[in-house]
């Protein structure tokens, strides 16, 4: 199967029948090939050298790239401002709307916005509740929250108008996404509440880190029961970790991460931690590759970013297929072959 050539910046490519937008992910997923995304370390720098530096290191390896919204109610540069980069020069990437921070007229804006410069892909989060972030006296907005949000989206993109029912003159063409955890209680109500998202205009899933893919078997035959994987993608989130301590550290401190005993005895046996870390993603992705209704992983490798290439090419999941990235002589990549 053969991807087309990604655009010259500024000269879109047409939507293909039966897709919502022009991008390369939704291509890559309604093509059938297992999809790999990362996402970006946030940027505390007004230097957009500081953010292609940081995206070079994906090249070849994904086929979106997350620009991550506040995440964890920290500052850090906005979203939207990556994506203006990222997408200056060529690249696929996602763009991360929270609804902690900005109402209905702003979000709005954004999609617009991001749309007018090519983004593709958007992901819909209500967002981390400020007091976990770095400026807990800010005031939150959460006029919407994620159901909402892409119910708007979707009026953006389909009806062509705003909430208000103002018409727009030409609507954003997006591909929409939005976030699942399938491994903290209540469980009986992730698979639920995914089927929510779906129906509010989710087309693409990222879930939260997966290191229990017992737990993760059970929801994907839920997500089946509801039938469910026909009408949307699921990409599961994996991650390195450096050690048992740091391991230990995130399953107590970071709200939503579930990670079992078995696999911090297995760090904590390690000669050389962070190298079994590494080994222990490449084994969760040869697992999940395998279940169905599983169309693709998230790798999240916070601060580890350089470990993300190597962590694709062992797995082998990308088997001959080589994502896209930008060519900086010319700004096209040759057509690549998947089998």
């Amino acid at each position: 199967m053969k991807f087309d050539d990604e655009p010259v910046p500024g000269y879109p490519l047409p939507i293909l029948p039966g897709h919502t937008s022009p991008g390369r992910l939704e291509r890559v997923l309604r093509s059938g090939a297992f999809a790999v995304t990362s996402e970006l370390d946030p940027l505390d720098s007004a230097d957009p050298e500081d953010v292609y530096r940081r995206a070079r290191v994906f090249d070849g390896y994904v086929d979106a790239i997350n620009a991550t919204d506040g995440s964890g109610a920290n500052c850090h540069m906005s979203s939207v401002a990556v994506c203006a980069l990222l997408t200056r020069i060529g690249y696929a990437p996602i763009m991360q709307i929270s609804c902690r921070d900005r109402n209905r007229i702003a979000i709005q804006g954004d999609i617009l916005g991001g749309a007018a410069m090519g983004v593709a892909n958007m992901l819909c989060l209500t967002g981390d509740g400020v007091q976990a972030g770095d400026h807990p006296q800010a005031k939150p907005v959460f006029d919407l929250d994620c159901m909402t949000l892409l119910e708007i989206g979707r009026t953006l993109r389909d009806e062509h108008k705003f909430q208000s029912g103002r018409k727009l003159t030409y609507a954003p063409r997006v591909f929409f996404g939005a976030a699942a955890n399938p491994f903290v209680p209540p469980f009986q109500w992730r698979a639920d509440r995914l089927a929510k998202k779906v129906a509010a205009g989710a087309q693409f899933i990222q879930t939260q880190y997966c290191y229990d893919v017992p737990r993760l078997k059970t929801f994907m035959a839920q997500v089946e029961d509801l039938g469910l994987l026909d009408k949307v993608f699921i990409l599961v989130g994996v991650g390195p970790l450096r050690s048992a301590k740091a391991a230990d550290w995130m399953r107590t401190n970071v709200p939503g991460i579930h990670i079992p005993d078995s696999i911090i005895k297995r760090m904590a046996g390690a000669e050389k931690p962070a190298l079994e870390g590494r080994q222990v993603c490449i084994d969760l992705i040869h697992e999940i590759q395998n279940i169905k209704g599983v169309s693709g992983v998230h790798v999240m490798a916070f601060r580890q970013e350089e470990t993300v290439a190597e962590i694709i090419q062992k797995s082998g999941v990308l088997k001959n297929r080589v994502p896209w990235y930008p060519d900086r002589d010319a700004n096209i990549h040759l057509t690549q072959e998947t089998t």
